[in-house]
C-alpha cells in the first residue's frame, strides 16, 4: 500500500481518533502512544487535512486586519525551524 492509498483508507471516523490519540496520548484501548507513533499520527492528519478546505484544517487561524497593522495581517507567517 502505497502513501496517497493508505490516506485514502483515513475515514472521518479514524481522522478523529487519531487527533483523540494525540490530544490524550494513548489509544482508545488506553495503551500509550510512542513518540513515533505520536510523530506518524501528526503528519496522517496534516495530510488529510490537506484535502479540505484551508479555514477547515486543524490549526486553522483567521488572519484579521486591524487598523494598528493592516499590512502584518496579510502577511503568511514563516516557520523557522
Amino acid at each position: 500500500m502505497d502513501l496517497q492509498q493508505l490516506l485514502n483508507s483515513i475515514t472521518p471516523e479514524i481522522y478523529k481518533q487519531l487527533q483523540k490519540a494525540i490530544e490524550i496520548g494513548k489509544w482508545s484501548d488506553g495503551r500509550l502512544l510512542t513518540d513515533q507513533q505520536r510523530a506518524l499520527c501528526m503528519q496522517a492528519i496534516i495530510a488529510y487535512d490537506q484535502r479540505k478546505p484551508e479555514h477547515e484544517r486543524t490549526g486553522y487561524i483567521e488572519t484579521k486586519k486591524t487598523e494598528c497593522a493592516p499590512k502584518a495581517a496579510e502577511k503568511p507567517l514563516k516557520w523557522q525551524s
